[in-house]
């Protein structure tokens, strides 16, 4: 959707004041008395997106609770709480910037209307004052698409239909999209792509998108696209399938970043590449045990079918690494000892690029994408380790799981210049103001900000 679809039109729009918890007082004493008394006996206490509309003569239309006034997100529900029509917001906290209130409120808006009706139709924003309504559009667009692909049902998100979505965001901005699909993997030497995807009806592939100009830096984008993890023979129990039509969240999110940074145009050369399979199991499936060659020449030990994320993007990582970028960043929802570390909400990140994670850091605080720094502590290395192989797909310890399978991909990014890699969730397991229960982006709004910062877009 443009920006012009996404925002309101002042005329006839109608005006809901902001109020943080700790200026309660001060905006009920701005009110005439019969409006005060109607917002005290709603309950309004300004929390994180609480909405009251006041009578006619109050002199705004309605209150709408801020929270602490730290993020835009506070009052992003706000979106799904006020009536349908256009609306302007005054008093925004002046710590908060008017084109993230904007991506927030935007983001509040959003509904997965794939299979079900809208329940309502939300409130639409006037754009606030100072507000870079092309900016905010193309966020928001971008957080959509992943919330989008992430929340789409395995059975119509499959590895074909990841790459139609790539072919159809390629021909929006002018990108090409070429694919390598089954046996043709082995042929073209990406045989851990081929052998994690080979037991689905629906081939496995190696989809990529190159767009911008020769004569800028390289920029190369990884994304995990398991469409669905069964864990191969070392099957999950059924609880654990239950959300594994997410698994390919990392790839979800590598395609809402690069609609940003296509939308913005910035000046990088973009390649991204995709390996997309689904983790079956049939006659031919992988098994504990088999040792794989990978397209770096290192041969891997499969210790467990169900560490198959990192084999695939071992051999997309390989693939990005040949052409030299400028910086490689590789996304997936790779680990669960990532949410036992640090939960939903925060993105780790690994990295050894001077400076990169303290400026992830920092735009993620500025639009309220958190990100946390992990270590690639050297010692844990030789957990990877594999008698009869150069390392296994598993280690050899029951700790740090999210941190040896990031030592496991340094050994297939060794040769980037640059390399960060981002272990996520992808997923709201609970609904928040701005961030309904769902596919969620995670990490990829701060790395964006970086983004254009390190190449002046």
């Amino acid at each position: 959707m443009s920006a012009a679809e996404l925002f309101a039109d002042a005329d006839n729009a109608r005006t809901a004041r902001l109020v943080t918890a700790a200026g309660l007082k001060d905006a009920l004493a701005r009110l005439p008395d019969a409006a005060r008394r109607h917002a005290e006996a709603s309950g309004f206490e300004g929390a994180a997106s609480q909405v009251v509309i006041l009578p006619v003569g109050a002199g705004v239309d309605a209150l709408v609770g801020a929270g602490q006034g730290s993020s835009a997100f506070e009052f992003a529900g706000a979106a799904m709480g006020l009536p349908e029509g256009g609306w302007a917001l005054e008093d925004l906290p002046e710590d908060i910037d008017p084109t993230e209130a904007a991506i927030a409120f935007l983001l509040g808006s959003y509904q997965f209307t794939r299979y079900k009706s809208p329940r309502r139709a939300p409130a639409t924003l006037v754009a606030p004052q100072g507000c870079d309504v092309e900016e905010a559009a193309r966020v928001a667009r971008g957080a959509r698409l992943t919330r989008d692909l992430v929340n789409t049902p395995a059975g119509d998100m499959l590895p074909s239909n990841l790459e139609a979505v790539m072919r159809d965001l390629g021909e929006v901005h002018g990108a090409s999209v070429t694919s390598i699909v089954g046996d043709d993997l082995l042929a073209q030497n990406y045989p851990m792509i081929h052998a994690v995807g080979r037991a689905a009806d629906d081939a496995p592939r190696l989809v990529e998108l190159e767009w911008g100009d020769e004569s800028h830096p390289r920029l190369a984008l990884v994304g995990k696209g398991v469409c669905f993890d069964s864990g191969g023979l070392d099957i999950k129990p059924a609880n654990g399938m239950l959300l594994m039509k997410k698994d390919m969240g990392g790839a979800a999110n590598v395609l809402g970043l690069a609609e940003m940074i296509m939308s913005a145009k910035l000046p990088v050369r973009l390649h991204v590449l995709i390996p997309a399979v689904e983790n079956a199991i049939s006659g031919n499936a992988f098994r504990p045990g088999d040792i794989l060659k990978s397209r770096k020449g290192l041969t891997v030990e499969i210790g467990n079918t169900d560490a198959e994320g990192r084999l695939v993007l071992a051999d997309a990582i390989t693939k990005a690494a040949e052409s030299d970028p400028d910086l490689l960043i590789d996304m997936a929802t790779l680990t669960g000892a990532a949410r036992v570390a640090l939960g939903p909400e925060l993105a780790p990140v690994y990295t050894e690029v001077e400076g990169l994670a303290d400026a992830l850091q920092t735009e993620g605080k500025a639009c309220d994408d958190l990100i946390w720094p992990m270590p690639l502590h050297d010692g844990y290395d030789v957990w990877m380790e594999s008698e009869i192989a150069d390392l296994s797909n598993t280690s050899s310890a029951p700790f740090a799981g999210s941190v040896t399978a990031a030592l496991f991909l340094r050994r297939f990014a060794k040769d980037a210049k640059a390399w960060a890699h981002f272990d996520i969730f992808a997923w709201n397991p609970s609904s928040r103001p701005g961030k309904p229960a769902g596919g969620e982006m995670l990490g990829a709004r701060a790395l964006y900000r970086v983004l254009k910062q390190r190449y002046g877009g």
